[in-house]
């Protein structure tokens, strides 16, 4: 995620906004029920937030001048869901491109969608998939955190592929090209913020009044 400010056509950067409206929507409403309903969760919603923002405002070096993040949004989908991560990684990214210059406010759609729509699902898709299989809590988190990153930078190179297709191979190529870059220090990323993920649950499971909260808030996430 964290395409510059000023890297896509306009018409991309505004298709990217008008995609991404719709899941936004959908989690502010989500949100707005979860507050109503169990204002104790306001606590672990700033953690999860907090998570996002410490995580994905670390820059780790690229190759081709390149660069990579962490994205944080697994913790917050396992707990509350994907649909709430939209607003929360929406915030995230939108003060992130103003104060620390990470992606930009004309690509503000693009990055969201991947890193707060795309990777969120894929983690609340694996987090069901694999527990409900019947695996450790701990894989489950691990697992959602880590394929929810690489899901977000698999998008984040359809994106740039669709804006600049390889002149030879079109958007196939241009999506391997990006998709090579990323996955060079992407791979161990995703590894680590999955161990981390797994760290920073059991942290806040081990919290008094925050353990039943999240085993609720998790398992009613529909």
């Amino acid at each position: 995620m964290h395409i510059m400010e000023g890297y896509l056509p306009a018409e991309h950067a505004a298709g990217w906004f008008i995609a991404s409206a719709p899941f936004v929507i959908a989690g502010a409403i989500r949100l707005k029920r979860i507050v109503h309903d169990r204002p104790q969760a306001k606590m672990t919603l700033a953690a999860a937030g907090a998570f996002t923002f410490v995580l994905s405002a670390l820059k780790m070096p690229s190759v081709t001048g390149s660069c990579s993040h962490p994205t944080g949004t697994g913790l917050g989908a396992v707990v509350f869901g994907p649909a709430v991560m939209a607003v929360l990684g929406t915030i995230v990214l939108l003060f992130q491109a103003l104060l620390l210059a990470h992606g930009g406010l004309t690509t503000l759609g693009a990055n969201v969608f991947s890193m707060a729509i795309a990777g969120p699902w894929v983690s609340y898709g694996v987090w069901r998939l694999v527990k409900g299989m019947g695996a450790p809590v701990g894989l489950a988190v691990f697992l959602a955190a880590a394929l929810g990153d690489l899901a977000t930078y698999c998008v984040t190179s359809v994106q740039l592929a669709l804006a600049y297709p390889d002149p030879a191979s079109g958007i196939i190529g241009g999506v391997l090209k990006f998709g090579g870059i990323f996955a060079i220090s992407q791979v161990p990323l995703a590894v680590a913020e999955g161990l981390l993920t797994v760290v920073v649950m059991n942290a806040l499971s081990g919290r008094a009044g925050m353990a039943d909260e999240i085993q609720v808030l998790s398992g009613e996430v529909k």
